[in-house]
């Protein structure tokens, strides 16, 4: 329970409570090292993996029942059972440090090194509803987070694991009556110093070489933030038409002033701002709508990006639309965005599709799916995942163009998505959100720094655009240059600077680091078993 209060003020990103990540699991350890078997270290593996969901991401059946319109009762009760689903990575490390532990009861270093690849490892075959792992809160430092280039934020979990059990294995020997000189405290100690250490020294170097790097002048983005959301409620009380008609008035009455700067390159909405199909209209009213679009566009004089549905005829997708009036001949984008779309109206440049969907709440598993839980469960969601990573090439201003990763809510975390997109050519990622279903807890701070961490991860300057908070314009750092507030209407202006070259180790080879780890699993523990075969032929 205390590992797991420790990880929940961790969890705020903020100082002081940032550093409590480098020893938030001292308490757990301490409760494994007096374990004496198998069966009882699963068991205080299961209890941190409950304790640390509900201390953690306890908030999240409150969101739940917001948009379900139901009690949090049952959230909580299904998160609670789902924990040892959820945080799976407590009970392997239980398991794996218990049994190295008693083959190798003095291996300081390997067990240190066995839990941090077992944690890692287990949650590279497990999904995590929202991406999490424990190196995510070091955002809230600027140097500790730019190792995510080197091995995503995996890798700084990996450190942060194998720094918890060199801090208690030095706890551990001076509560036993180790002098501090001594090595049994010294050593676990200095290596732990030397690990935070490293971290900081290249995220110092790597921060002034970006800093330092001559890149180009910039491209000036405008954002709108209409602090719209739950437009199922809104038509419920309205109407669908004017439900329709008072977010799209909306949105033109913000970006007029946007327009009015006369510097802007392209203006961006939020995801699903057109909660309809774009391009392919249901009705005339549809029809009407999509014509006003267009034109606004035209007016408007830069390139719009904006979230709406877009459809093949059968299924639906939830879509992001690149509208470029002022342009002719625009190109479909690389990815072949265009010759997907071959219907589209010559004013969108690009389409993407967004390709990882939440689980029940935009697609149930087939395998689930029935008019039954339908009928009980109206939220549920009915979207088709798009094809993956794309690259739309969106005209600015002096005849050039940017190559824009789009990523849509959801989308960015799935490092994958980013890193393709970027290998593919990409000098910026633009992600569009609606996060207005976070109606309670740190879920549109969580989401923000899953994009941060894209841009950390491919040194890509990103702008994202919500509907709700928190929108942002994000260095390739993970800065935030500007940024709203959660529930604020307003707009936000910045500028970033496209990279057209530069790429990093995890672009290259992914997250390399989880197939590591499962190496080295398997290393320790091979070399733990011939250990104990020579043992046993000794005696």
């Amino acid at each position: 329970m205390a590992s797991a209060v420790l990880y929940a003020l961790y969890s705020s990103a903020a100082w002081p409570w940032l550093a409590l990540g480098w020893v938030g699991l001292v308490p757990f350890l301490r409760v494994l090292d007096g374990v004496r078997s198998l069966r009882a270290a699963f068991a205080a593996g299961l209890a941190m993996a409950v304790a640390f969901e509900l201390a953690v991401f306890g908030w999240f059946a409150w969101a739940i029942a917001d948009y379900a319109e139901a009690s949090p009762l049952v959230p909580l009760v299904v998160l609670t059972a789902a924990s040892p689903l959820l945080q799976p990575q407590f009970v392997t490390v239980a398991l794996a440090r218990t049994w190295l532990r008693r083959a190798r009861p003095n291996a300081v270093a390997a067990v240190a090194l066995m839990s941090a690849a077992t944690f890692v490892a287990t949650e590279s075959v497990t999904p995590k509803l929202f991406g999490d792992t424990l190196g995510y809160p070091l955002y809230g430092s600027l140097w500790w987070r730019q190792a995510a280039d080197l091995s995503g934020v995996p890798g700084l979990t990996f450190a942060m694991v194998a720094v918890n059990e060199l801090a208690w294995a030095a706890l551990r020997a001076r509560a036993a009556g180790a002098r501090l000189a001594s090595r049994a405290v010294a050593a676990p100690a200095a290596c732990a110093a030397g690990v935070v250490a490293l971290l900081s020294v290249y995220g110092a170097w790597r921060v002034a070489a970006l800093d330092a790097h001559a890149v180009d002048p910039g491209v000036t983005i405008g954002l709108v933030q209409a602090n719209l959301g739950h437009y199922d409620r809104m038509a419920a009380t309205i109407g669908k038409y004017e439900t329709v008609r008072t977010i799209l008035d909306t949105h033109v009455a913000l970006s007029a002033p946007l327009l009015a700067r006369g510097d802007l390159d392209v203006l961006v909405w939020p995801e699903t701002v057109y909660p309809t199909t774009f391009g392919k209209p249901k009705s005339e009213d549809g029809a009407a709508f999509d014509r006003e679009i267009v034109d606004f566009a035209a007016r408007a004089g830069v390139p719009l990006v904006f979230g709406a549905y877009d459809t093949d005829g059968v299924a639906e997708f939830n879509a992001a639309f690149f509208l470029a009036p002022a342009v002719e001949g625009a190109s479909g984008g690389r990815g072949g965005v265009g010759r997907e779309n071959a219907a589209i109206p010559p004013a969108v440049a690009g389409i993407y599709r967004k390709a990882t969907l939440f689980p029940l709440t935009e697609r149930v598993p087939a395998f689930l799916d029935s008019r039954w839980l339908r009928s009980r469960l109206p939220w549920l969601g009915t979207w088709s995942a798009g094809a993956g990573a794309r690259v739309v090439s969106v005209p600015i201003r002096g005849g050039a163009s940017l190559g824009v990763a789009p990523l849509i809510c959801y989308d960015v975390l799935d490092p994958a998505l980013a890193r393709a997109a970027v290998a593919d050519g990409a000098d910026v990622i633009l992600t569009l959100s609606n996060d207005s279903w976070f109606a309670f807890g740190a879920g549109p701070e969580l989401h923000l720094q899953g994009a941060a961490f894209r841009s950390i991860e491919t040194r890509r300057s990103q702008v994202r655009a919500t509907n709700t908070g928190i929108s942002a314009v994000i260095d390739a750092t993970g800065r935030l240059v500007a940024r709203t507030g959660v529930g604020e209407r307003t707009t936000l202006v910045g500028t970033v600077r496209p990279e057209r070259t530069a790429t990093t180790l995890v672009v290259r080879y992914g997250e390399w680091i989880a197939p590591g780890a499962w190496v080295l699993v398997a290393a320790i523990a091979g070399s733990a078993l011939r250990d104990r075969e020579f043992r046993a032929i000794g005696s």
